[in-house]
Order: structure tokens, then C-alpha cells, then sequence
């Protein structure tokens, strides 16, 4: 599994659901198990520290940009 594809493909659909986003919030595991199936607790992991870490910076990018003059 390309984990790297994975983060950024769940950060994406998470991002662009405001139900999925709360229910990550509420149980970022979970939700990653849910959306990606049975994998290793170390994936898994690693999985949820990637996408919270990208939604992070997707959110925080965005905050920048207006800084900038982009939007």
C-alpha cells in the first residue's frame, strides 16, 4: 500500500465532507479503518498522523494565502 497516496487521498474525501470531517475529529482511527479497511495498527497509525497532519496544512495554507494576497 503506497501510504503516501493513501493520506493524501483521505485528507482529500475527509476535507470535503463535514460529516467525515466531525466524525474524524471524534475518532481519527476509526474513521481511517472505516474508509480504508483492515490494515496493520502500525499503518493505521501512521495513516491517521499523515492525514491529520495534511489537513492541517491544507487548512493552514489556506489561511496563508489570504496573508499573501492569494486565494
Amino acid at each position: 500500500m503506497d501510504i503516501k497516496a493513501k493520506i493524501g487521498e483521505l485528507a482529500a474525501k475527509i476535507s470535503g465532507d463535514p460529516g467525515m470531517k466531525e466524525k474524524f475529529e471524534k475518532d481519527p482511527a476509526g474513521t481511517v479503518k472505516e474508509m480504508v479497511g483492515n490494515i496493520p495498527p502500525e499503518q493505521q497509525q501512521a495513516i491517521v498522523e499523515g492525514v491529520k497532519t495534511k489537513i492541517h496544512l491544507d487548512n493552514l495554507g489556506g489561511g496563508l494565502g489570504g496573508l499573501f494576497g492569494k486565494k
